[in-house]
């Protein structure tokens, strides 16, 4: 018998690793007005991921121009040592990878303590099995559903199949399953189907560069997912 769940709320998070970055300030402010509801932070070291992002100063510059939840994704190893800076920045959860260090405990405890929603990501190949000692430390997980390092990547399907296991793992909990990767209005019905409730979306959202393309992109993904759920928009 499957297990009935109440559905975390539905949220739509553009990644601004696909925005212009010649105008951050106002390719956020187009996106929350567009009608972002997390604003996604990819974080990449040259280390664990095979390219180099931007860190917590860019993130302070980015703070003023939008009240939304900054969701900052770390993509480095060691992370540690930048968790009060992150926190510092602006950013309101912080998510770091199951594979970045040995003590993922630690990791999630010091996000906590720092007044931060804790999350943890876990990349294609690592198992579900990765997450399942830390449930009580976290407040999302993010499955990745590309090789992190790069935007623009293709879908890897075996992704939905990973949510659902993660659904079941986290039942009862108050946790919301974020999906990462190749994320567009063709899949976003199955990722919810299966257990997503939060969108990370890069290019799917940024194309078009205007407001009004951004606000068509987004509208796109969040419908094929509430219908995928069930819910009228």
């Amino acid at each position: 018998m499957t297990q009935s769940f109440t559905p975390r709320p539905l949220v739509i998070a553009p990644s601004i690793l696909a925005s212009d970055f010649s105008k951050l300030g106002e390719e956020v402010r187009a996106v929350d007005q567009a009608g972002a509801d997390w604003i996604h932070l990819d974080v990449m070291d040259g280390h664990f991921v095979p390219n180099i992002s931007y860190g917590p100063d860019v993130i302070k510059a980015m703070r003023p121009h939008t009240k939304k939840i900054f969701d900052a994704h770390l993509m480095i190893s060691p992370c540690d040592p930048y968790l009060e800076a992150f926190a510092k920045a602006g950013c309101d959860h912080i998510t770091v990878h199951a594979e970045a260090g040995p003590h993922l405990h630690r990791s999630l405890q010091a996000i906590r303590a720092l007044g931060k929603k804790a999350g943890v990501s876990i990349n294609p190949a690592t198992p579900v099995s990765a997450i399942e000692c830390v449930l009580d430390l976290i407040d999302l997980v993010l499955v990745m559903s590309v090789n992190p390092g790069f935007g623009g990547q293709a879908f890897i399907r075996s992704a939905i199949g990973k949510i659902s296991d993660v659904r079941a793992m986290t039942a009862g909990r108050p946790i919301d399953i974020e999906v990462d990767g190749g994320v567009a209005p063709d899949v976003a019905g199955q990722l919810a189907a299966a257990g997503a409730n939060a969108f990370v979306a890069g290019s799917a959202v940024f194309k078009g560069g205007t407001v009004e393309a951004y606000k068509t992109n987004i509208a796109a993904i969040r419908n094929a997912a509430a219908a995928a759920r069930g819910e009228a928009i």
